[in-house]
């Protein structure tokens, strides 16, 4: 009897594993277009969306979606609310202390959004007066007060990119410091970013800017990112990557150095 409950018990743990292995959970912050947000029928979409369900493809996974704030993604990754954090979060040193990546699989540059035509520099002198619009918890947020902030220049912390866009409207602040490809398609493509357009040139800091956007994985998930970085050399090697780019970032070059 013993013996047989011990084969039974083995039986079912091995399917348990192998239920595990055949499922991955998402983690993102859908109120970051075209990177992920919700059409008019509440349905996820964006370049994240689409290259997550091509990986999962390729890796034969069912893979599933949860929301959260950007600021409680890699706390809901630590904390196994979902598996893998996809939402267009760079590569840096700082978040590499708390949490494990897959191989960069694309890079946007960073660059301010103000009033077109504004002669500003994206420097300390530039920026003096101004005040400057981040996504809580982004690589901006964190060069913004880096380089930024200690020289004086005032850096708001936004939930959501929504809300910069909003006080950017209405004069709050100066201008906003995103992803160019989000400041793009998030806010200078409709109707209320006219007038607006990116000023200065893209900033640059590879310790806080990092290597590249990758998905966010738990510290010592070696069997999860093994797999997904085998399904991102397929989907990379095939042109899905390049053709999503083209689709939602056209003429930026998303490629990894």
């Amino acid at each position: 009897m013993k013996l047989r409950a011990l084969v039974v018990g083995m039986g079912l743990l091995c399917s348990f594993s192998s239920f595990a292995a055949t499922e991955l959970r998402y983690g993102l912050e859908a109120e970051y277009p075209p990177f992920e947000s919700r059409n008019a029928s509440g349905e996820l979409e964006g370049f994240d969306v689409e290259l997550g369900n091509a990986i999962c493809k390729a890796a034969a996974l069912k893979c599933t979606w949860v929301e959260t704030s950007f600021d409680a993604l890699i706390p809901g990754l630590v904390a196994k609310k979902f598996d893998a954090i996809n939402s267009a979060m760079n590569i840096t040193e700082q978040r590499r202390k708390s949490i494990d990546f897959t191989q960069p699989i694309y890079r946007i540059p960073s660059q301010l959004v103000g009033k077109a035509g504004t002669a500003v520099e994206a420097t300390p002198e530039g920026l003096k007066g101004k005040t400057i619009g981040v996504l809580q918890g982004s690589i901006q947020e964190t060069y913004a007060k880096e380089h930024w902030e200690k020289q004086g220049v005032t850096v708001v912390s936004y939930k959501d990119q929504n809300m910069a866009w909003g006080d950017l409207l209405n004069g709050r602040i100066d201008a906003s410091l995103v992803m160019s490809a989000a400041g793009q398609a998030g806010f200078l493509s409709k109707p209320q970013g006219k007038g607006f357009g990116f000023i200065g040139k893209p900033v640059s800091d590879d310790t806080i800017l990092g290597s590249g956007i990758g998905f966010g994985l738990r510290k010592g998930d070696e069997a999860t990112q093994k797999q997904l970085n085998a399904a991102i050399d397929k989907v990379r090697a095939d042109g899905t990557i390049a053709k999503l780019a083209d689709k939602y970032f056209p003429g930026i070059d998303v490629s990894v150095k």
